[in-house]
């Protein structure tokens, strides 16, 4: 049996919604911070998907976006030193639609079943920037989720798949330009979303043998919410009963992230025995059928779509979100020399303190220091240290400072020294915060962010955020 053995999903913390100044009335949807982009969440979500599991048992790591930081460079291979897989696996970017992910996971499906590969672990995340005031901008939302698919402790087995491949010029992003463009609305609806969609599920019922109302639940992909609720009459599926809230009303249309979202949320209340349909839609249409297992009682806990729901943070005016995005050029607090390009050959050098975040125990007295070290700060032993990872574990706030001039989009910048549960200490920066909250022996958790980018290099590094339970 192949199928999904896990799920996971990750959603920023900041919104765009009721409270926040110059934004749309009645219209909400969840905003990726400064320092994040489209490999920070995906590496979230990676993580959230991964509780409970065994990391160095992934064979593989597969990323779906349409906003790649880098168009020449691999993100796969970030996410996987971020989450702290084996090097010696298969790892690979899927890009360019709005299906990528689900053509990600056809391709993780197709390699466990021949066999070059026991667990793939397929991310998928968008970060999509719509122009200020289009249509789009109510819309975009940013997000990520991941499922690992394998042959054992399979929670949803994938039963039958279908695709079709159909060229349009509806939606897309030209090389260079930051902002997506569409065809006019009736002409990119009628011959693509509402034509191609419909197609790819009735030609997968067909090959199953199977009607809308065998399903359980469906999760499809729709540009916005009124399309969405338009194709479920059309797909012949109850709205009500058994269509899967896409929650565009809450986080907005995550891009090549929505369907894995949805799925995420429909995993979260399926029942053993349930048979979920999932279709995806850009320049052509995937579609699957799920049968979900008793597997899913066995599942760890994990945040999941509904824990990162749970918390939120409202911005409190329009002018913050186009100044995080680059829309707008803002005086910095203090002028201060630009700062120098990162050092590709330091941040190499340093990935496995940087990026895994690996710091050392010594094991004569067990004392665990971050970054590592050649001595022992309380015995002085030399060179005789065990690896450990310290991105998985909680802090509390041993003490800060906060500087309001400091160098950050969203300042005061609060620099911290933190305690690791089990030992370890660590100076690094705070995000995700409210400055009033920001208190000593606060509860923390580590979030993988940026630094800066500087001369095209994104600086990747961990941060610190409170916790979001």
């Amino acid at each position: 049996m192949v199928g999904i053995t896990s799920f996971g999903a990750y959603i920023p913390l900041f919104r765009l919604g009721e409270g926040t100044a110059g934004w749309r009335a009645g219209v909400e949807k969840a905003i990726a911070s400064f320092d994040e982009d489209s490999i920070t969440m995906a590496a979230a979500a990676a993580i959230d998907c991964l509780q409970g599991k065994d990391r160095k048992a992934v064979d593989g790591l597969y990323f779906a976006t349409t906003t790649a930081p880098y168009l020449e460079k691999q993100g796969a291979a970030v996410i996987a030193e971020a989450v702290d897989l084996r090097t010696d696996i298969l790892t690979g970017d899927f890009g360019n639609s709005l299906r990528a992910g689900t053509t990600a996971l056809r391709s993780a499906l197709d390699a466990v079943k021949a066999g070059s590969a026991g667990q793939v672990l397929v991310t998928a995340a968008d970060l999509r920037v719509p122009q200020p005031r289009s249509e789009f901008e109510p819309v975009f939302g940013d997000g990520a989720a991941a499922v690992v698919v394998g042959t054992e402790n399979v929670i949803a087995e994938i039963e039958a798949s279908y695709s079709l491949a159909h060229e349009i010029l509806d939606l897309w992003r030209p090389a260079g330009e930051l902002f997506n463009r569409s065809s006019e609305d009736r002409f990119a609806t009628d011959e693509g979303y509402s034509n191609v969609l419909p197609r790819a599920v009735k030609g997968l019922l067909e090959k199953c043998g199977l009607g809308p109302g065998d399903f359980a639940r469906a999760v499809f992909y729709g540009p916005d919410a009124r399309k969405h609720r338009s194709m479920a009459a059309r797909l012949g599926f109850d709205a009500k009963t058994q269509v899967q809230d896409p929650l565009y009303n809450k986080i907005g249309n995550t891009g090549a992230a929505a369907v894995f979202m949805t799925l995420a949320s429909a995993l979260e209340e399926a029942r053993p025995g349930d048979r979920i349909l999932v279709a995806s839609y850009g320049d052509g249409a995937d579609a699957f059928v799920l049968k979900v297992t008793a597997e899913i009682e066995n599942l760890p806990p994990r945040r999941g779509v509904k824990g990162y729901l749970k918390s939120k943070r409202m911005l409190d005016d329009y002018l913050t979100y186009v100044k995080w995005r680059g829309l707008i050029d803002m005086a910095p607090p203090v002028r201060r020399p630009p700062l120098d390009p990162p050092s590709p050959a330091a941040i190499f050098r340093e990935r496995d303190q940087n990026i895994r975040l690996y710091g050392v125990q010594c094991n004569r007295c067990g004392c665990r220091q971050y970054p590592p070290q050649r001595v022992c700060t309380k015995c002085h032993t030399r060179d005789d240290f065990t690896p450990v990872r310290f991105s998985d574990k909680r802090a509390t706030l041993f003490t800060y400072s906060m500087d309001s001039l400091g160098p950050t989009p969203d300042p005061p910048l609060i620099v911290c020294f933190i305690d690791f549960e089990g030992g370890g200490r660590m100076a690094c920066t705070m995000t995700d915060r409210a400055v009033e909250e920001v208190r000593v022996g606060m509860p923390l958790e580590m979030s993988f962010r940026k630094l800066y980018t500087v001369a095209g290099i994104h600086n990747y590094y961990w941060k610190c955020v409170p916790v979001r339970d």
